[in-house]
């Protein structure tokens, strides 16, 4: 059977997840594309039903409908009409899934002794966090803290910039002053990312396990992150702008660190 109502119940919940406050009643979260469906799958997320237009799927689209029904997942296919109402923006693979997601605690990420994380704080706009996340993933982060979030991790905007990296890189919510006080039980030396900062950001060593601290565009980092034990870096500012958006200046440090480690395990061989 074809759903072509935009009135049926199962349509309107997952119409609902669009928005944070859906989201948080129903405690679940809506997954647009292919390629996010099938790195949310590989990392283990639970889906409760998928929705599908086979006129819009192709041979990707397809295989992994059979891949969800090969797992028993529930698939409901749907009119052209009622698939636009439900998926994002104007990227239309045909396939949208709803999932069930538990959030990590700093408790249950373990850094080892390469260990490179990211903090994000109170940074608001859900796609510059997905596109941390993508950064993340392609720089080989161990893990990204969204400390004192703006916003639900789960927004369909950030799952989308990450490209579906927000499933496969270990990934939690804290406030600032909890994430601080865990870094420092890590054992990982702090860099907080600051347009006034003492120093340049290559004047460093990332070769120690350590994480990078990021703040809003707007508001900066807040006070937590002005202790001692937190060093203060900057990136030179040549012309009129002041500042980066905040995934540029994530990436520039992450594969600065990433260059200093390799150099360092060139050196020792």
């Amino acid at each position: 059977m074809t759903i072509s109502s935009l009135q049926n119940p199962r349509i309107k919940q997952a119409v609902q997840l669009r928005r944070r406050r859906g989201r948080d009643r129903q405690d679940r979260v809506i997954i647009d594309g292919v390629r996010e469906i099938r790195r949310a799958v590989a990392a283990g997320v639970a889906l409760v039903e998928v929705f599908a237009c086979p006129e819009q799927c192709d041979a990707d689209g397809q295989a992994l409908l059979e891949q969800c029904r090969r797992h028993a997942i529930e698939v409901l296919t749907v009119t052209r009409s009622v698939f636009e109402k439900i998926a994002f923006g104007e990227r239309l693979d045909g396939v949208v899934a709803v999932a069930t997601i538990q959030p990590k605690t700093l408790a249950e990420v373990a850094p080892d002794a390469a260990a490179l994380v990211v903090v994000l704080e109170a940074v608001e706009k859900p796609g510059n966090i997905g596109a941390v996340l993508r950064t993340a993933a392609a720089a080989g982060a161990t893990a990204v803290v969204v400390a004192d979030a703006g916003t639900d991790l789960y927004n369909p905007n950030a799952i989308r910039a990450s490209l579906g990296a927000i499933f496969t890189v270990p990934v939690c919510q804290a406030a600032s002053g909890e994430t601080l006080r865990w870094l420092r039980q890590q054992g990982l030396r702090v860099f907080a990312a600051r347009v006034h900062g003492a120093v340049t950001y290559t004047a460093v060593s990332y070769r120690e396990p350590c994480a990078l601290v990021l703040g809003s565009e707007a508001e900066g980092l807040s006070d937590v992150w002005q202790p001692p034990d937190v060093t203060a870096i900057r990136l030179p500012m040549r012309g009129a702008v002041d500042s980066l958006n905040v995934s540029t200046t994530a990436a520039v440090l992450l594969y600065e660190a990433q260059r200093q480690r390799n150099l360092a395990r060139a050196t020792e061989k």
